[in-house]
């Protein structure tokens, strides 16, 4: 199995959650072995997506470099994962993603849009040998867990007759992605967002790329797309945030109450102490590569 690649340059205008401005993002094809590098046209800097230029994870998944930094990557990055592209070059001319809808379907249509090269290098992925965790005093969890499979199992418990607890185990295939992940808008808080604001955050935010709740109830005139939106958005975002390995994985992510923040010293635990996976090249690694094969058919 080979490193895939888009087979064209596309572009998309939106708007970036927290600072409302419109942004122009393109992607382009990159060749074998060079990841994914970010770029701000606006200001001549490269960012290449590695943990060690994460600067930010309370309200989004933010890189930096040289004072420079481009937030709310992880919807853009979790359709990239999803699809399993290895090298991708997103320019970028505002230090914001665009939103779209808040999930990570119209990233799905984009990449679909460009199409998928294979290069002529083999593809390599990150196998989790053992078991790594991170936990707080307070319950919450995110784990990798050794596995020939990839798998995602997520549990939220909010106070919020919404929402309440939830559970979502998603088997990860491409079309499975596409069917019950990337259609899971982002969703926010009434109150939350209006202390966001007058922090100058969630400027972009609105019922057309969030689900907004008050103190009882769902705002959104159109409801929500799945009863366990809430709970397959997160697995959406996890999926981005995995995606800083630099590598596609092989294994089990649980998590209770997961964020943004559980997940960066979760890639960072992992990558500490190189026992706890082992890169693969999928054209010796025949087992492995089978898992692929089957979770990229028909899509």
């Amino acid at each position: 199995m080979k490193q895939r690649t888009i087979a064209k340059s596309v572009d998309i205008v939106g708007i970036g959650l927290h600072k409302g401005v419109p942004v122009k993002m393109t992607l382009e094809p990159l060749d074998s072995d060079m990841g994914i590098i970010f770029y701000r046209s606006d200001k001549g800097v490269s960012i290449p997506l590695k943990i060690e230029n994460v600067v930010d994870t309370q309200m989004a998944t933010v890189i930096g470099k040289n004072d420079v930094v481009i937030s709310t990557i992880e919807h853009l990055l979790s359709a990239v994962y999803a699809y399993g592209i290895d090298n991708l070059r997103v320019i970028i001319d505002n230090d914001e993603v665009p939103v779209l809808d808040g999930s990570s379907s119209g990233y799905c249509l984009l990449i679909e849009e460009a199409g998928i090269k294979e290069l002529e290098k083999s593809k390599k992925v990150m196998k989790i040998k053992k078991d790594v965790e991170v936990t707080t005093p307070e319950g919450k969890k995110v784990a990798l867990k050794a596995s020939n499979r990839i798998i995602y199992d997520f549990e939220i418990n909010f106070e919020h007759p919404s929402i309440g607890t939830q559970n979502y185990h998603f088997d990860y295939s491409i079309s499975d992605y596409k069917e019950n992940i990337s259609k899971a808008r982002t969703f926010g808080f009434l109150h939350e967002v209006q202390y966001l604001r007058s922090k100058g955050l969630a400027l972009g935010g609105s019922m057309e790329n969030a689900i907004v709740l008050d103190k009882n109830k769902i705002l959104n005139p159109e409801g929500l797309r799945y009863d366990d939106e809430f709970v397959r958005h997160k697995i959406l975002d996890a999926i981005g945030d995995m995606a800083l390995l630099g590598y596609t994985l092989v294994g089990e992510y649980d998590a209770i109450a997961g964020s943004h923040h559980l997940n960066h010293l979760l890639t960072k635990k992992v990558m500490e102490d190189s026992s706890n996976y082992e890169i693969l090249d999928l054209e010796e690694a025949q087992s492995e590569a089978e898992v692929f094969k089957v979770a990229y058919a028909n899509a």
